[in-house]
């Protein structure tokens, strides 16, 4: 179940079933309290019985960015299903889904169909390019959407490629503003007592993230057209990661006078004159080369312990596996444990209604009829549904 006592409980949202973007929106969305259901696929045509062995069973039950979630099943080819999903949405406050333009109208669920039923309902559409414009209905995955954004093409070292960050931009650039995106018309709904639609893409998030860099090109501060030479870009000598003796990493920051004071002074350098200049842009490679040195001498475990306490803002670099047993994560409750699995744990945090993890993935179409109860159909109904094949579940 949800998180009850979140800041968003007693919200009900239907998540369309789908990839990446839209289920972490509904993930983020579970953790901070929103009854999430989600729709899962069962096969087009699949016999009614037995009603477990419908279920679409592809989807990974471990997959993290369905937890705390329930699960419906539905063959939505069959207008049964389409008019027993209508019914739920006359009950729910959003909706969010991350199909392809014109997908959600061919299946006669649009938002036109879907607001005449609720006027008061929350379309949330995530798409990679958009709703409309000339790529809105073409293929594409993250690496497209924020290269086409001005994103990609400033992640690299000089003299090298632009490097794929993950595939965060579908997350950050994604997820995060479907889920701001639904939370805000939500807050505006509860004012005006009328839904809308949200129209979230990638490729808007990833370019709303540059707008700092935005800032500093304007202000002629950010090279464009040399990529791994500014400050930020691993272009500068004290904001970067460097090896250690052990081949392992350390990040520095020291970005401001007093961090770097600090960083030279604890790295024993604070009386090298070579390091006086910061902003000696010529000077900056060979001063990465001194760096490099330097950080060679001391494993990833020594140089944590020596810059451990100072403003020298210098990290370890640690790996997934390593993350949740670092000291300060621990105290924090950054990663939690559930039913075997380490996750990161509900952010952000709140004082009086706080998220939660509110259980494991549900195996698809586990809460079939439980939901479809709850939120208004008869038993008979119900039964009338599964005979049809147009639901189904254990």
């Amino acid at each position: 179940m949800s998180g009850a006592g979140g800041p968003l409980s007693g919200f009900r949202i239907i998540e369309m079933a789908g990839l990446g973007p839209a289920p972490f929106a509904g993930m983020l969305l579970a953790d901070m309290g929103a009854e999430v259901i989600r729709i899962d696929r069962i096969p087009h045509g699949a016999t009614a019985k037995p009603a477990d062995a419908q279920v679409e069973a592809a989807r990974d039950e471990g997959d993290l960015l369905n937890r705390g979630k329930r699960s419906v099943a539905m063959d939505l080819k069959n207008p049964r299903a389409v008019g027993a999903l209508l019914r739920l949405l006359e009950r729910a406050d959003a909706l969010i889904e991350g199909f392809r333009p014109g997908v959600m109208e061919g299946l006669g669920l649009g938002p036109d169909v879907a607001l005449a039923r609720n006027p008061g309902l929350v379309y949330g559409r995530m798409t990679g390019w958009g709703q409309d414009g000339p790529l809105a209905g073409t293929a594409g995955h993250d690496i497209n959407y924020i290269s086409v954004a001005g994103l990609l093409a400033h992640v690299g070292r000089a003299g090298g490629p632009p490097v794929p960050p993950l595939n965060l931009g579908d997350f950050g650039a994604g997820s995060m503003f479907l889920a701001f995106g639904v939370v805000s018309a939500l807050l505006e709904c509860s004012r005006s007592q009328r839904g809308q639609v949200v129209d979230a893409s990638i490729l808007g998030g990833a370019a709303l993230l540059m707008s700092s860099f935005w800032s500093m090109y304007h202000a002629g501060l950010f090279d464009v057209a040399n990529r791994g030479t500014n400050m930020l870009d691993s272009g500068s000598y004290f904001y970067d990661v460097y090896r250690c003796a052990d081949g392992e990493y350390v990040s520095i920051a020291a970005a401001e006078p007093k961090f770097y004071a600090a960083f030279l002074d604890a790295a024993g350098l604070a009386g090298d004159p070579s390091f006086a200049q910061t902003l000696d842009r010529a000077r900056w490679p060979q001063l990465r080369a001194r760096l490099s040195a330097v950080f060679e001498t001391r494993t990833r475990a020594e140089w944590t312990k020596l810059f451990e306490g100072t403003d020298a803002c210098v990290a370890p670099v640690l790996r997934m596996d390593e993350a949740a047993d670092h000291p300060h994560n621990e105290a924090r409750g950054t990663f939690e444990r559930h039913d075997g699995l380490t996750q990161p744990a509900p952010s952000p945090r709140f004082s009086r209604t706080p998220g939660r993890i509110g259980g494991p993935p549900p195996v698809p179409g586990a809460d079939t009829t439980a939901v479809l109860r709850e939120w208004g159909l008869s038993a008979a109904e119900v039964s009338d549904l599964r005979e049809a094949g147009a639901v189904a579940g254990p």
